[in-house]
């Protein structure tokens, strides 16, 4: 049993999918069963063996089938070494006994006679299917040899496609769910994959040629790239499947006569390269449309593609059909957002003297975009404003939430010469009146040119990790003063202003939480290691240093969004 299993946390997504596809197939064999993983997790399970052990099929799928079954004869729990049924699986070997024992739902023991036979989920996975019949039923086991050759391929196909289903689902980045799928078909159907994907723009790229090699899978990047558009009345294969018309067995042959569009000339040129003696074609559909084409090869496994074998790929593309979709819509989401939320960032206005630089990265990993942003504009009085913020959320709403905010908030800083925290309280009253934000944290910055030469940095911290400053010999430490609660708390709480006097050459950093946080370690070591890193980088220009931080500073499983904001005050004036 896998260590870091949590029985009350219910089966997984992928537990579940496997219990659907499978069960029904499973119900065939007239006794029961259940498969397990490499773990001996059970994956799925029939209505016989619910029956049987009296127990749900919510009570074993993710559970160890060893621990909760498997019994001696007095009802003891079996040492796994001396488990027949374990043995067999660990081995490979196909194994049937006349006598064991399994624990049932009401404590009692189950006598029956069991068979248990490896199950292939993938190339790369595989468990066992474990098939028992009561002693008191009459009637017995379909023969080892109708199981391997009858249902046993129905269950691995099921198994395949169930893995197909939980891989592509569970990332919306394209080229990695084209990657998962060439490692799910290669070398278990094919010795090649060949992906023809069709633009928004009608043309078809060649996104994906990869073949097996010793254990590995290898891009073809020679064989890939742009096929013209889908020709509309070609016969051949690929150009029927990109139309949508139906999934058909290819050979070199198919390919030899005069070529009618570039895609003929390429699919040519795709047998003779890659060795293909055999190949199945078919079309991937999305919900609206046709997106491409997924070509299968063989050209070291010796048995050719049959029409048989169509009906498995189709069930393949319909899967990826649905994931490229879903990915698509996803980044054409994410690519608006992410437009959006670039166009609301400022340029940073040109101060004589002052050094000012500005990052702002997406999320590298999250599914969505966040609300993290920085602003910096002149004051009527011709100080300077200085913003950093989050908004709660990773989406669009975010993004847009950021906008409503960062615009009201300028409104409210250039319309009156208040205390940067009355400002921060008129923004925190508004926001549930006539913006969509839910909550926010953020700090309000003026910087102050004073007539003897020094810069003067007033704030207010609205629940925003503090400010940095680090001086030009390298020393750094927090700005804590100023700090109150968050925007939209709904709170009475009086927030406060501090002031602090800039060194000359030092640095003033303004971040969001993106830079600090991290599911492995607290947000004061977060804080420490962007201090320490900061300080180390004082002497550096400020776009050097600005890279380095975020380069070094952020952890490396954070997926959060991160926006940074730096300003370097001018050294001091060498006396003549």
């Amino acid at each position: 049993m896998s260590g870091s299993f949590d029985a009350s946390a219910g089966p997984s997504d992928r537990q579940l999918t496997l219990q659907r596809l499978l069960g029904m197939a499973l119900d065939r064999l007239g006794a029961g069963a259940y498969a397990v993983d490499a773990d001996w997790v059970i994956v799925a399970v029939n209505a016989q063996a619910e029956v049987l052990l009296g127990r749900p099929a919510g009570d074993l799928l993710g559970q160890d089938a060893h621990d909760l079954l498997h019994r001696q004869a007095n009802g003891m729990t079996m040492p796994r070494s001396q488990c027949a049924i374990m043995g067999a699986c660990m081995a490979g070997q196909v194994r049937q006994e006349e006598r064991g024992f399994f624990s049932r739902g009401d404590g009692s023991l189950l006598a029956a006679s069991w068979l248990v036979t490896p199950l292939r989920f993938t190339l790369h996975k595989a468990g066992a299917l474990v098939v028992f019949h009561p002693h008191d039923q009459t009637g017995a086991f379909l023969p080892v040899s109708s199981i391997q050759a009858g249902l046993l391929p129905e269950l691995e196909r099921l198994a395949l496609l169930a893995e197909t289903t939980t891989q592509l689902t569970a990332t919306l980045d394209v080229n990695e769910a084209l990657d998962r799928l060439a490692r799910l078909v290669i070398p278990m159907l094919a010795d090649w994959i060949v992906i023809d994907l069709i633009t928004e723009e009608g043309q078809v790229q060649r996104t994906l040629v990869a073949q097996g090699d010793e254990g590995r899978i290898t891009r073809r990047q020679d064989l890939q790239g742009t096929l013209l558009s889908v020709p509309e009345t070609s016969p051949l294969p690929l150009s029927r499947a990109l139309r949508g018309a139906g999934s058909t067995v290819a050979t070199p042959q198919t390919y030899q006569g005069p070529p009618d569009s570039h895609i003929a000339v390429e699919q040519r040129r795709l047998f003779d390269v890659t060795g293909m003696h055999s190949a199945v074609i078919a079309p991937i559909r999305g919900l609206r449309a046709v997106l491409g084409a997924l070509t299968l090869g063989r050209s070291r496994q010796p048995e050719p593609f049959t029409t048989t074998e169509i009906p498995l790929l189709e069930d393949i593309t319909r899967r990826a059909g649905l994931a490229l979709d879903n990915a698509r819509l996803y980044q054409r989401q994410r690519k608006v957002a992410e437009t959006m939320q670039r166009h609301l960032l400022p340029q940073l206005p040109a101060v004589p003297g002052l050094d000012m630089s500005a990052r702002y990265l997406p999320a590298p990993r999250a599914s969505q975009v966040g609300g993290d942003w920085y602003d910096v504009f002149h004051l009527p009085d011709q100080d300077l404003a200085l913003v950093i913020g989050d908004v709660a959320g990773h989406d669009l709403d975010a993004a847009a939430g950021m906008a409503q905010l960062r615009n009201i908030l300028r409104a409210y800083a250039w319309s009156g010469q208040d205390a940067l925290s009355l400002i921060v309280d008129r923004l925190d009253q508004a926001l549930p009146h006539i913006t969509d934000v839910g909550m926010a944290t953020m700090i309000l910055g003026r910087l102050q040119h004073q007539t003897d030469g020094q810069w003067h940095l007033q704030w207010t911290n609205a629940g925003h990790p503090p400010p940095l400053l680090v001086t030009a010999d390298g020393q750094a430490r927090y700005l804590h003063s100023g700090t109150g609660i968050l925007l939209g708390a709904n709170s009475d709480v009086t927030r406060s202003d501090a002031t602090s006097t800039l060194p000359p050459g030092s640095t003033l950093v303004l971040y969001t939480d993106g830079l600090i946080e991290s599911r492995c370690h607290s947000i004061d070591n977060g804080l420490e290691r962007l201090r320490r890193h900061a300080a180390h980088l004082a002497h550096q220009p400020l776009d050097i240093f600005i890279d380095a931080v975020m380069e070094h500073a952020r952890p490396t499983d954070n997926d959060d969004d991160v926006a940074v904001l730096t300003v370097r005050i001018p050294p001091a004036e060498t006396p003549r």
